[in-house]
């Protein structure tokens, strides 16, 4: 990556506000002070590192893990302004460390484009560290600064060396303050990892090496030439191509750059993932609807073109020309507008148009110039679309007019009497007899109840026809009210928490997965806007002198006991399952909102659950074995 020799001084950088209130609201700032604030501050300097990077001036990032919680972010970079700031009168590098929103990402010429969705800052990290210090090589002279107790300056900026005068860079030390971050001050090497590779993917010739000092000899590096081109190959390694060839191309345009790659692969499901300036807009915005816009377009023009598609047949739809397909669209902005439920929509409508014309363009070559390859995207659309013709009646057994008209279809599920969606929840439930318990324990006013036959169909290996033809799938998306595919609207969901509650056994396990690989790979927005929850049936009951304890799992019950008198007499039962429930235990235990236990579905890395589904749920054994093989050690208390 070349360095170029641009302006970049004090007055690069812009004060917005002073720092206020951070460690008194840090969620405000971070999130949480959880396992994910937590490593949100590792970001916000990495992201640093990056905009250096794109802005052309770093080639290597280096991340360390330290034996005492703390991490090391060190970069090649330019190196922090180290002279004067004009408005605040401090070092340009005490300026950015302790002023909220000071830096060179708001109008000055230190950036034309950076990552970063929030843009809190050092300040930010440093306001919510118990230290941090900062090293910048500069000018063939080695800078120093410390800060402790939530930000404070020790002393000012000193140089303490130096340094070969080509040397350019910063280094930022740091340890989370363990009476903020009181969960954890532990950093998460696979979380770390999984960001850290997706950068090197989005960054091309971008060097990430990643040690973990607390482990002996634990170093990897990631760089990728081929950027997002390996990164699709990746994904797509436990899947079968539709064609070799990853399809790739780039281009700019009003100072707007992206990035495509593509497979297809002879699954059924999408994934397209999307990112502006290394940030994932998992919500999507006009950038994808720009690519799928013009994807439709031009495999339909293609169609008619080399008479594929007759003049009398149907138009190919969104849905044909995605299916199977792998893609990851990188967009580089000068200035990104976020919008959307967690601000990772992009808004910008300029976009839309750009998007759609580079696509159409490099897209359209390819199908030219690769008959072969084009051929067989054709046949696996025109594929897709007879199914979807086939799977069009089903379907429309889904759509739901009334609550009488469910009852004559299906009559399985219990409705609840209310119709505001917000205090609904609907229990799907393993097994006619747990049904019977559930409707029996149910609170009818807002718990509604719908109970499976058996193990439902495994949506990764299936086409949408017999997705639609299965009946209980279609009970389920009747229920849920959203419509599906291109028809969803989250506006339309019946119920807000959608319970999945079978029993705590092996076979309960594998519906439970199924189920949850249904969620994800058709209703991923009901997970993302936290409505998928999963019941905690307990396992054991321990009766003690006159307390009853319900106990979820045998480390619970484990620790239970250790707080027992080991001579003392107590009763320990299990329970057998949902069904061998009667109503009142499984209400008490499982339904009351006073006494359950739920566990909220979320995905903190959607591609990593993408990879994870498609191994254990699809088509390939060989990826599935290996993977049982490499996890098994960490199953502890298999109940078989």
């Amino acid at each position: 990556m070349k360095k170029n020799n641009t302006h970049y001084d004090s007055s690069d950088i812009q004060v917005l506000e002073g720092l206020e209130a951070v460690r008194k609201r840090p969620g405000m700032y971070i999130g949480s002070t959880g396992s994910r604030g937590l490593h949100h501050l590792v970001w916000e300097i990495v992201d640093n590192a990056v905009d250096e990077a794109l802005a052309g001036y770093c080639d290597d990032i280096e991340i360390i893990l330290e034996k005492n919680s703390a991490i090391t972010i060190k970069d090649d970079g330019r190196g922090i302004p180290t002279g004067v700031h004009p408005k605040t009168g401090l070092s340009t590098v005490e300026t950015i460390f302790t002023v909220l929103h000071a830096g060179g990402k708001f109008g000055g010429g230190g950036y034309k484009v950076s990552g970063g969705l929030h843009g809190v800052g050092a300040s930010v990290v440093n306001a919510l560290s118990s230290y941090l210090e900062v090293k910048i090589y500069k000018d063939g002279k080695v800078y120093f600064q410390r800060f402790e107790n939530g930000g404070k300056s020790v002393k000012p900026l000193e140089i303490i060396g130096e340094c070969a005068i080509d040397r350019t860079g910063t280094t930022v030390s740091f340890k989370a303050d363990d009476t903020i971050f009181n969960e954890t001050v532990e950093y998460d090497y696979d979380i770390l990892r999984t960001r850290i590779r997706e950068l090197a993917f989005l960054n091309k010739g971008l060097k990430f090496i990643l040690i973990d000092d607390r482990e002996v000899n634990k170093k990897e590096e990631f760089m990728y030439e081929g950027g997002i081109t390996e990164y699709v190959r990746m994904l797509n390694k436990n899947k079968i191509p539709v064609h070799e060839q990853i399809i790739y191309f780039e281009g700019e345009e009003d100072g707007i750059s992206l990035e495509i790659a593509l497979q297809y692969n002879d699954g059924y499901v999408p994934n397209a993932y999307s990112f502006v300036n290394n940030i994932n807009t998992y919500e999507g915005g006009t950038h994808d609807e720009g690519i799928k816009r013009a994807l439709t377009r031009i495999i339909n023009n293609y169609g008619k073109n080399n008479n594929i598609i007759k003049a009398n047949d149907d138009p190919l739809t969104g849905d044909d020309v995605r299916e199977g397909l792998t893609m990851i669209i990188s967009i580089k902005h000068p200035d990104p507008q976020f919008e959307g439920q967690t601000k990772t929509k992009l808004g910008n409508v300029e976009v839309r148009k750009i998007a759609d014309n580079l696509f159409a363009e490099g897209f359209e070559r390819f199908l030219l110039e690769n008959p072969e390859d084009a051929k067989k995207i054709m046949d696996k659309t025109l594929t897709a679309a007879r199914a979807r013709l086939a799977a069009k009646k089903a379907r429309e057994l889904t759509r739901r007019k009334s609550g009488l008209e469910m009852s004559g279809l299906f009559g399985k599920l219990t409705d609840c009497s209310s119709k505001d969606a917000t205090i609904s929840e609907m229990f799907i439930v393993e097994g006619d007899s747990a049904g019977g318990s559930a409707k029996g324990g149910r609170d009818a006013k807002t718990q509604a109840v719908l109970p499976l036959r058996g193990k439902i169909l495994n949506v990764e290996k299936a086409r949408l026809d017999r997705v639609f033809a299965n009946e209980e799938i279609r009970s389920m998306i009747t229920a849920i009210g959203t419509g599906i595919g291109e028809e969803f609207d989250i506006s339309k969901l019946r119920y807000h928490k959608i319970i999945i509650m079978t029993d705590a056994d092996v076979d309960g396990a594998h519906i439970r997965t199924l189920l949850l690989t249904f969620f994800y790979r058709f209703f991923k927005p009901l997970i993302e806007n936290g409505h998928i929850y999963i019941a905690q049936p307990p396992l054991y009951k321990v009766t003690y002198g006159k307390v009853k304890k319900n106990i979820l799992n045998d480390k619970e019950l484990e620790e239970y006991l250790a707080t027992i008198p080991e001579n003392a007499k107590k009763d320990i039962s299990r329970y057998k399952g949902l069904g061998e429930m009667d109503a009142s235990e499984l209400c008490e235990t499982t339904m009351d909102i006073n006494n359950r236990e739920l566990l909220k579905v979320n995905i903190e890395d959607a591609i990593r659950a993408d990879q994870v589904f498609s191994v254990l749920m699809g088509e390939e054994v060989e990826p599935r074995r290996n993977f049982i093989e490499e996890n098994a050690l960490f199953v502890k208390n298999l109940d078989v």
